[in-house]
């Protein structure tokens, strides 16, 4: 995708894409991994490496399982890990809507257990992914060990949509209730004649990763399916933040003494606004709220990377699910520094 964070990703909705029938790959073929029943539509999960607790990935919004190519496969030499993509993306089949935190946490628990990946879990999420494993260690508490979370989205978090001036996610919230979860969906055969073309237009952030990889993804985020996923996850999510926020501090949305790395980048991008010092330290308070969850948490101040810490800086997460894996299973306190 474009962007990765949440007001490119938003603005990609909106926009046009670049495609292109020089390059077709046929990727569709050379999945990596397997696909696995998550309540009547199929989800792709990678599994790499044995041990226990495993370390499962939640991708930010917009991105695929392949996103974590530079950080699955060292921790695999230690421990089993997943990586996975959600209802609509790449490889794993449409799911049923609305796109809940509790719906797709459901899924992913469910197709945990029928791949015979049991808990203990480690989670590590990314961006949107962050309160995507907020929720389930919410909802499958007893299963939880240990989290990291990069740069993830937080229920105080502002974002730019529409002007200049940045606003809360969860204002976007309209106040619906969330449906039971859906545990049998039936997807429907894709009967268009939609033709699909390659969008060859990736973000220079690829360029980081193999050429396999970059061309996995031009074929990931042309699949028909894609934009309409990401509104769908988009359209929700405000709620889920809104659930969050009026929920603070309650024991069920804290993670006790649990294991918690928060990993931030150095600098917000807000170089040049007038108001970049308020934006910035807003930026920062937000993420050290974040390490508030557990009585058992350090923040990491990132200052070789942007909001991409996995593709830009893989061995600073590499390093903090090593240390929340140690934690775990040592039943361990976390050491302490804050800067890198």
């Amino acid at each position: 995708m474009k962007s990765k964070n949440l007001l490119l990703i938003i603005a990609l909705l909106f926009a046009r894409p670049t495609f292109s029938q020089n390059q077709t790959p046929k990727l569709g073929d050379s999945m990596p991994g397997i696909l696995v029943d998550a309540g009547g539509h199929k989800l792709h999960l990678n599994i790499q490496g044995k041990g226990s607790p495993t370390v499962i990935f939640e991708n930010g919004s917009g991105d695929f399982s392949f996103i974590w190519t530079l950080v699955q496969p060292e921790v695999a030499k230690f421990t089993k890990t997943v990586s996975y993509d959600r209802a609509g993306y790449a490889w794993s089949e449409l799911g049923p809507i609305p796109r809940t935190s509790k719906q797709i946490c459901f899924e992913l628990h469910t197709a945990l257990n029928n791949a015979g990946i049991h808990p203990p879990y480690i989670l590590v999420g990314q961006s949107f992914g962050g309160f995507l494993v907020r929720a389930f260690a919410r909802y499958y508490a007893k299963e939880v060990v240990g989290m990291v979370l990069v740069e993830a989205v937080q229920e105080n978090q502002k974002i730019f949509m529409g002007g200049d001036t940045p606003q809360l996610i969860r204002n976007f919230a309209k106040g619906r209730i969330a449906p039971e979860v859906q545990t049998n969906f039936t997807p429907q055969p894709d009967t268009s004649n939609e033709q699909t073309m390659i969008n060859t237009e990736i973000d220079p952030l690829f360029l980081k990763l193999p050429d396999s990889i970059q061309k996995m993804q031009m074929w990931a985020q042309s699949q028909p399916q894609f934009i309409k996923t990401v509104q769908a996850e988009m359209d929700w999510s405000p709620e889920d933040v809104s659930d969050l926020y009026k929920h603070k501090s309650e024991p069920s949305y804290m993670l006790g003494n649990m294991p918690l790395i928060v990993l931030t980048r150095g600098k917000g991008g807000f170089d040049g606004r007038a108001d970049s010092l308020q934006l910035e330290n807003e930026r920062l308070q937000v993420q050290k709220e974040l390490a508030h969850l557990s009585s058992n948490s350090k923040h990491v101040i990132d200052m070789n990377s942007g909001h991409n810490i996995h593709v830009e800086d893989p061995a600073t997460v590499i390093e903090a699910i090593k240390e929340i894996y140690t934690a775990a299973t040592k039943h361990t306190l976390l050491k302490q520094h804050t800067n890198l």
